[in-house]
């Protein structure tokens, strides 16, 4: 079975789901001994192929889904592609680092077989992520991909497998779940041929990650509160936080939940919002908003990343033409008032404080239950300010005037570009930062006595060592003009590739030796 094929779940029993898992195993023990060369190729050619796809896969994925908007999701699709991999390679997670002042010598070694499970919201561009952080650490990755959105998920893991084993990558270094299940992911999840489970979707997902009995990284539900000062550039602050909420229609758990804004701007401010496209509702029609948006108090989820138009007609609410934004006014801040809630969608919660003492306490009253350990902005110009917001919150990222969305993923700040954001302690998860390729792999340290009496070692110009018997990237060159059409190829495999073989009895050789390790192999399990 090709890397770029995956079971159906009518077929996937729990003998062909281990089949997969062990599969997965044998192209991780070979990837494992490639080089930095190799795998930069590799990694390289399926975000290259990603990108070239990304406005494809970004319509298909709001067909299938009906979440988002286009335009944005073709962002985000180019972002986790060639944008992850230009960000990510200058760093060096293959070769042994020396350092001679400490005496020691640190072995970067791969997670394994990572798991993968992806959200309905970022689906595409959460496949894109996940499995080239995967091919930057010469790991293998099994996805399972949110039933939601299991067509074009499918297809686009199919994709980066085929780029992928293209640039050389062994077989099954990516595999998918075409029909993901309950059964066969609690199985898999579970199997103690998983090295790292890697999950990003609903809370109930990623404690189950963590319970289920393998190493996991996940991530907790966001609740952003976004205060303005009366410090802050207003026009910009306005068309920031504007243009931020309706990005993707607000499908990034990284979206402003709640404005925030002193007392001494408010009316200003609300000024600049309406120049972006924000429309200020009634109490009577906030609350009539309220009722469609979390009936029988549960957010309503055939609302998540919908239109502001699309919202405020199934509520009955008239909205000027262009409306990009909801202004919700609140009454007061807590966990037992819904509009103060995550509301993945363009509804914006405003609040208006007198104090920046006032403005903190809300705040925090928005991440106490929901948000903890997530993200937070700020749009200000007093640096005692932005340093106070920052240290009394508990969230692990406070972005500074820019929209939280793409800030906090790190697509307009410095931060790590991520669709998966650690929120550590507060938020109950493990990992703390943007999560990227340094979390999927670990250190070997060989360290020397440090004593001045005992030597360090001279290992300048030493190899690791490299088996044998693992397959090899073809010889020759390789053209990565691709010519993908939804994970099926033309023109004779839409893909043009030159192999150049001169060198026949290298090739029987290297077969020989695969035949001797199958036989070993077979032999030991004899015993």
């Amino acid at each position: 079975m090709s890397a770029a094929t995956s079971e159906n779940s009518s077929d996937l029993s729990p003998f062909h789901a281990q089949q997969l898992v062990e599969k997965a195993r044998w192209a991780a023990a070979s990837f494992a001994s490639y080089s930095r060369t190799e795998v930069l190729a590799i990694a390289e050619g399926a975000a290259k192929a990603a990108a070239a796809q990304s406005r494809k896969y970004a319509e298909w994925a709001v067909e299938e889904t009906g979440f988002g908007v286009a335009d944005h999701k073709e962002v985000k699709n180019r972002l986790c592609s060639i944008g992850l991999f230009e960000h990510y390679k200058g760093e060096n997670y293959t070769d042994y680092r020396i350092d001679e002042a400490r005496k020691m010598i640190e072995i970067p070694r791969p997670a394994g077989v990572i798991f993968a499970l992806t959200p309905s919201t970022n689906p595409i561009s959460s496949v894109f992520y996940k499995a080239i952080l995967a091919l930057l650490t010469r790991n293998a990755i099994v996805i399972s991909p949110h039933p939601m959105a299991k067509k074009c998920c499918a297809d686009a893991a199919r994709l980066l497998a085929g780029a992928a084993e293209m640039a050389g990558a062994p077989d099954g270094v990516i595999q998918v779940i075409d029909e993901p299940s309950l059964p066969v992911i609690d199985q898999i999840m579970k199997s103690d041929r998983i090295d790292l489970i890697l999950a990003t979707g609903g809370s109930p997902m990623v404690r189950a990650a963590y319970s289920s009995g393998n190493p996991a990284l996940g991530v907790g539900p966001g609740n952003v509160p976004v205060y303005v000062d009366q410090t802050a550039n207003l026009p910009q602050a306005a068309k920031r936080i504007a243009d931020s909420k309706a990005f993707d229609n607000s499908i990034l758990c990284t979206n402003e939940s709640t404005v925030i804004a002193h007392s001494a701007i408010s009316e200003r401010f609300l000024g600049e919002l309406r120049r972006q496209g924000c429309h200020l509702l009634s109490e009577e029609e906030r609350d009539r908003l309220s009722n469609h948006l979390f009936p029988m108090g549960k957010f309503n989820i055939p609302l998540i990343g919908k239109s502001a138009e699309h919202i405020a007609q199934g509520a009955g609410i008239r909205i000027p033409k262009n409306t990009r934004v909801l202004l919700a006014p609140l009454e007061r801040i807590g966990d037992d008032y819904l509009l103060s809630r995550e509301k993945l969608c363009p509804v914006l919660g405003y609040y208006e404080v007198t104090n920046l003492e006032a403005g903190m306490t809300a705040a925090r009253a928005l991440v106490r239950r929901q948000g903890q350990g997530h993200s937070a902005a700020i749009h200000a110009e007093d640096p005692a300010v932005i340093l106070r917001y920052g240290a009394e919150l508990n969230v692990l990222r406070v972005v500074v005037n820019v929209g939280n969305s793409t800030g906090a993923a790190g697509f307009d700040t410095f931060l790590a570009p991520s669709m998966t954001v650690g929120t550590g302690f507060f938020g109950r998860s493990s990992v703390s930062e943007n999560v990227g390729p340094q979390h999927l792999l670990q250190w070997v340290k060989i360290a020397y006595n440090k004593s001045d009496e005992v030597r360090f070692g001279n290992f300048q110009g030493l190899a690791l060592p490299r088996p044998a018997t693992r397959p090899r990237p073809p010889k020759g060159t390789i053209d990565y003009s691709f010519n993908w059409a939804g994970g099926k190829t033309s023109g004779g495999g839409g893909e043009s590739r030159t192999v150049n073989n001169s060198d026949n009895d290298e090739l029987r050789e290297h077969i020989r030796a695969l035949i001797l390790e199958e036989l070993r192999a077979i032999q030991q399990e004899g015993h």
